[in-house]
């Protein structure tokens, strides 16, 4: 079993930064890929970003490439998600994800079966 919890959200200025935080508890975070998604109001939840278990392959949505950054620190069972230059469209709730065994792509929410509760992300423009 594995619980996790977000942090970081709040609101943000188009074109600022915002770093988002996910805590893990339960044992072997070491083995798990984690994910981090978004859903805004009246859309489906949509990939944003995927590490792999030893940190080295990382993964991004199109829209996100080349601002935003995930990263993990396998010994303090976190997953982080650094957000620069923030745009309106990015505004939604952030959800950090967990899987151990990947039964298919990183980009599906269905694939994982451990969920963060959510942090909220508005941007003022």
């Amino acid at each position: 079993q594995v619980h996790l919890v977000e942090s970081g959200g709040g609101l943000v200025q188009a074109g600022g930064s915002l770093r988002l935080s996910c805590a893990a508890s339960g044992r072997f975070f070491n083995t798990f890929t984690m994910g981090w998604f978004r859903q805004a109001p009246g859309k489906e939840r949509e990939f944003v970003a995927a590490i792999g278990w030893a940190g080295s392959n990382k993964y991004y949505a199109d829209s996100v490439k080349g601002r935003f950054t995930i990263s993990r620190e396998n010994a303090k069972n976190t997953a982080d998600l650094q957000m620069n230059s923030l745009k309106a469209e990015d505004a939604a709730v952030y959800y950090c994800a967990a899987d151990q065994y990947l039964s298919g792509s990183y980009r599906y929410p269905s694939v994982y079966d451990y969920w963060g509760q959510g942090t909220q992300v508005p941007v003022s423009s």
